[in-house]
């Protein structure tokens, strides 16, 4: 038969009233006094390796730190947290390399039962939380119980995450979404056609959607020439707005080309407007 330690970190119910947890929630109070009374850096860190289950060489944690037993909580190399991170460990919290929290953050595996009268029984649940490498989690925010975050993941201050998100991503709001998506390493390092064809259709995207605005006003024009006869060639127009555009390239080796395109535009006007004055 399962210990109530062991059904607790299983994420299993457990009795939180069980003898043995009190006694670690104890020990656990007496590390976390050790620690926010430490002023010194290098002793404060080392009283952290005591206390967590696993870290590794280089790690810095501003006071105030609290957390509710401490070996539940494994942190990869290069972790920083800044003031009063909560690290409420019922059940495994585990936090990759080059990870930081900024000040308030709320990393939560614990839950209670939403029927009152389970939850007053002193009957508790969990959830593990797990932190990929490069995540760094903006001021204030809340993590709840059974997230993962992925590598390179960025959570924008202030932000509740309920669920979980995959790499290079930025996050943000209540409850969180994906409000940016950000490159791999291996894109940056080496983009391949698939990585240029997306930059392609999100220009396309914005090109779409400036024709659309162009060609509103190409039907008023439409308009304004068929209420007052006029042709729907101004060969004069075209020319100086060709000229104008010809100076606005930066790009020499372009100019060609977008002018040509520019032409293509302006036949596929007339061909709109005289269609609608036909």
């Amino acid at each position: 038969m399962k210990s109530e330690k062991e059904k607790m970190i299983a994420g299993e119910s457990y009795y939180s009233g069980d003898s043995e947890l009190v006694a670690d929630r104890k020990k656990a109070r007496q590390w976390m006094a050790q620690i926010n009374q430490e002023m010194d850096n290098k002793k404060r860190s080392a009283l952290i390796k005591q206390a967590f289950g696993q870290t590794k060489e280089h790690l810095y944690m501003e006071p105030v730190v609290h957390f509710d037993y401490g070996y539940n909580i494994s942190v990869g190399e290069n972790f920083y947290a800044n003031f009063n991170a909560v690290l409420l460990d019922i059940c495994p919290i585990t936090i990759g390399d080059n990870c930081m929290l900024a000040p308030n953050v709320q990393l939560y595996t614990a839950y209670h039962p939403l029927d009152p009268v389970e939850r007053n029984s002193g009957y508790e649940n969990g959830a593990p939380i797990t932190i990929g490498n490069n995540v760094w989690i903006g001021g204030g925010s809340v993590i709840l119980p059974g997230v993962t975050l992925g590598d390179n993941v960025v959570v924008g201050a202030g932000s509740v995450v309920t669920k979980s998100f995959p790499d290079n991503v930025v996050i943000a709001g209540n409850p969180a979404r994906i409000i940016k998506q950000l490159a791999s390493d291996d894109e940056q390092a080496s983009p391949d056609l698939t990585t240029f064809r997306q930059s392609i259709n999100r220009i396309d995207q914005k090109i779409v959607q400036l024709l659309e605005q162009r060609m509103d006003q190409v039907s008023q024009i439409a308009a304004y020439k068929k209420a007052h006869n006029l042709p729907v060639l101004d060969a004069n127009r075209e020319q100086a707005l060709l000229d104008t555009l010809a100076k606005q390239v930066k790009n020499e080796d372009y100019k060609e080309t977008i002018l040509a395109t520019f032409n293509d535009i302006m036949k596929h006007s007339r061909s709109y407007q005289a269609e609608k004055n036909s």
